[in-house]
């Protein structure tokens, strides 16, 4: 059984959305981050950087194995069961090429973007660097889209999950989605799985855990 400490934010819905997509069991631990992932002493006992999502692996013979960075959790998660992470070698490098440029770019650029533009709005330099940024890296994604219905150019997998929550959510770094038709057209046809949609359910604690 997957142990998952999470919150409905857009990095925290990546984990259910894999593991719903895999069919893998899981109990899900819904972490109240008003506080800080530090005052959740569960959370800091699998991620001593106190974020989400961070996961446990409790396995049969009684070993466990603990992930946390949500980009190293879904490459985990697709190397237990296949579905969500190409078997060819170009596709595969596709996929964690654009799996790590949404946790090492687009990423932060939209939470940074979201964070000064709630909690210091004078601060331009802060706003127009990483709003900047975060339209830069939605431009990206989506001349991506407009060659290849999914990111690795074979398959829904891990980057479109990766992606997904930050970009349904382009608004909390002041961009509109609508403007980017590929990708929203993208987000969309994500929304409609029924695998994301009993996911983000999940996190908001609209169905048992």
């Amino acid at each position: 059984m997957i142990e998952v400490y999470t919150s409905p934010t857009p990095n925290g819905i990546k984990v259910p959305i894999a593991l719903e997509e895999l069919g893998l069991p899981y109990h899900l631990h819904r972490v109240d981050l008003s506080n800080g992932g530090a005052a959740v002493p569960e959370l800091v006992a699998i991620n001593p950087n106190a974020k989400i999502p961070a996961i446990i692996d409790r396995h049969a013979d009684g070993q466990s194995v603990t992930v946390f960075e949500s980009g190293a959790i879904l490459i985990y998660l697709a190397d237990l069961k296949p579905g969500l992470a190409a078997a060819g070698a170009a596709a595969r490098a596709a996929t964690l090429s654009w799996l790590f440029l949404q946790v090492a770019g687009l990423g932060p650029s939209f939470g940074n973007a979201g964070f000064f533009l709630r909690n210091d709005p004078s601060n331009r330099v802060a706003i127009t660097r990483f709003q900047g940024e975060a339209r830069r890296h939605l431009a990206v994604l989506d001349q991506r889209l407009a060659e290849t219905a999914w990111l690795n150019g074979e398959a829904y997998s891990i980057a479109d999950i990766a992606h997904f929550g930050w970009v349904r959510s382009a608004s909390y770094a002041g961009l509109e989605l609508s403007e980017h038709r590929f990708a929203h057209e993208w987000v969309k046809r994500i929304e409609q799985r029924e695998a994301v949609q009993r996911a983000i359910a999940r996190c908001l604690g609209e169905s048992p855990a």
